[in-house]
């Protein structure tokens, strides 16, 4: 049978698309500790499951001999698989071609893929390993970041964007994965900056390398743009993989139930006994956490960085919820410029995409002193109060010790809507402290004492009795009960079970004028 020269060339063309830049560039990323840009796609996809669209698209440029060079697929491998059984959109920057450089075409591509998720519902997932804009493009390499950008904010709220930056992003490349849900960095090998070392130099004068300007590390413990630190690329996308399980395709659906599994026993039988006597001895709120939830099921977001407040995903009786939990191990659990951020970002993120919320309080209020008043923790304070406010997703409070001052309002009272709030017997919820209060209070009566520190200590005594508890709270009704420790778990199982049918509302609006 004579060969048919048309399916000849389909297949030829098929091989030249997954050869990339070269097997010498191929070389190279590997022997940097990175994957290709294909092989990450079938990692992170299910076996058998990718459909590439666009494979055959090259750019149109003909400016600075990039007429002489024309690569299949253009520097980026776009299309649709499956993560966990889910559809997904994804796209793969490709490093080896043009350094993963941004053109006009290759916009176009990621654009497509971002415009099919919307309509369909489904989330986009974008491995980054590029360059920045296509030089040689000009303005048409910025009009194709600018489109993408676009559909970015467009796609906000509507359906989980997810970023893995696995190789250099600079300039106009680190604004779309700043734009999207969360973003994955992998350590010496991804760095995000707007400018490189040698601009910063050139304009600041200041000495930095790159890991130290915009490496992994730097983001995710000191900028905060980054979610989590991956030590290689094959951790990285296995851990993609894991976050696509608690939560869902769109803002229009639930995440499914799973089988339940109870907490470890050794931590669940430590509940009772976790909080010290001494009020000002601090504990592991993810000992709590850990103790509460399903086995294994915590998911840390954001670990590097604010370790004052602790977030991440769980699963409770099955149900995947958002935890966020003040940690007295650092700073005393209060609520700071970067924690209340911290926060105020993961709440939004599960009101939109109708995950409910368990918080766990023991903050004594906010962090003082002028970097915090200069640096603006009155309107950045006021991000994570807005985002509990607006959030009409089902909404738990648990008060572990102390809920003191506005931060007791701002960790999702009752009085902002929250649906369950119980405390243990050893929270403690009032204006302040103790010893504070006493201190202004009775001022003068301490003074004029013959003794001083015994009448202070009388004082702090009486004002403890008085105020030091759950119960005038729960008198009031602004807590809905006072549990035990070991009772917690089933109580917000319970609570969740029967508001997960939640229907709650905000005024209309264009939109909302978050304090930014």
């Amino acid at each position: 049978m004579e060969p048919n020269k048309k399916v000849e060339r389909l297949i030829n063309l098929r091989k030249e698309a997954l050869k990339g830049g070269s097997e010498a560039r191929i070389e190279k990323q590997h022997k940097k500790g990175k994957l290709t840009a294909r092989e990450r796609v079938d990692l992170l996809l299910d076996k058998g499951t990718f459909e590439e669209i666009d494979k055959f698209v090259t750019h149109r440029s003909t400016a600075f001999g990039l007429d002489q060079q024309h690569i299949l697929g253009d520097g980026v491998v776009t299309g649709f698989g499956k993560i966990n059984g889910k559809p997904v959109y994804v796209f793969s920057q490709d490093f080896t071609v043009f350094g993963g450089s941004l053109s006009e075409t290759y916009a176009e591509k990621m654009c497509k893929i971002m415009d099919l998720a919307m309509k369909n519902g489904i989330p986009v997932i974008g491995l980054n390993d590029s360059g920045g804009a296509r030089i040689q493009e000009g303005v048409a390499s910025l009009g194709g970041y600018a489109e993408v950008f676009w559909r970015n904010t467009m796609a906000s709220g509507v359906v989980p964007q997810i970023s893995a930056v696995m190789g250099p992003c600079a300039g106009g490349a680190v604004y779309s994965p700043a734009l999207t849900d969360f973003v994955f960095m992998v350590e010496n090998t991804s760095y995000m900056f707007v400018t490189g070392p040698n601009v910063v130099k050139t304009v600041t004068h200041e000495e930095v390398t790159s890991e130290e300007l915009g490496g992994a590390l730097t983001h995710n413990s000191k900028s905060g743009v980054a979610h989590f630190l991956m030590p290689n690329d094959a951790v990285c996308i296995q851990n993609i993989r894991k976050l696509m399980t608690y939560i869902p395709q769109n803002c229009e659906e639930k995440v499914p139930d799973i089988e339940p599994k109870a907490p470890n026993k050794v931590k669940a039988a430590a509940l009772d006994e976790i909080v010290p006597l001494n009020p000002n001895k601090p504990y592991d709120i993810k000992d709590v956490i850990n103790g509460v939830v399903d086995e294994d099921s915590f998911f840390e977001v954001h670990k590097e960085y604010a370790e004052n407040i602790v977030v991440g995903f769980a699963r409770l009786g099955g149900k995947s919820v958002g935890i966020v939990a003040n940690q007295p191990l650092s700073l005393a659990g209060v609520l700071g410029i970067r924690s209340s951020l911290k926060g105020a970002r993961f709440v939004r993120f599960c009101d939109a995409f109708n995950i409910p919320l368990v918080v766990f309080v023991d903050v004594p209020g906010f962090l003082p002193g002028t970097d915090q008043e200069w640096g603006g923790i009155i309107k950045h304070g006021a991000k994570l109060l807005y985002a509990f406010c607006e959030a009409t997703v089902p909404k738990m409070t648990v008060i572990t010790r102390k809920a003191y001052g506005g931060a007791y309002d701002v960790m999702n009272s009752k009085h902002i809507r929250a649906d369950y709030n119980v405390a243990w017997p050893t929270a403690e919820i009032a204006v302040m402290g103790t010893k504070g209060a006493v201190e202004i209070i009775f001022r003068k009566e301490i003074a004029d004492a013959k003794d001083p520190v015994a009448k202070q200590k009388e004082l702090e005594e009486q004002y403890a009795e008085e105020f030091a508890h759950p119960y005038k709270a729960a008198a009031r009704g602004y807590i809905d009960d006072v549990i035990l420790p070991h009772e917690t778990r089933e109580k917000l199982i319970h609570a969740l079970e029967f508001s997960q049918h939640k229907v709650d509302s905000v005024p209309k609006k264009k939109h909302d004028n978050l304090p930014l």
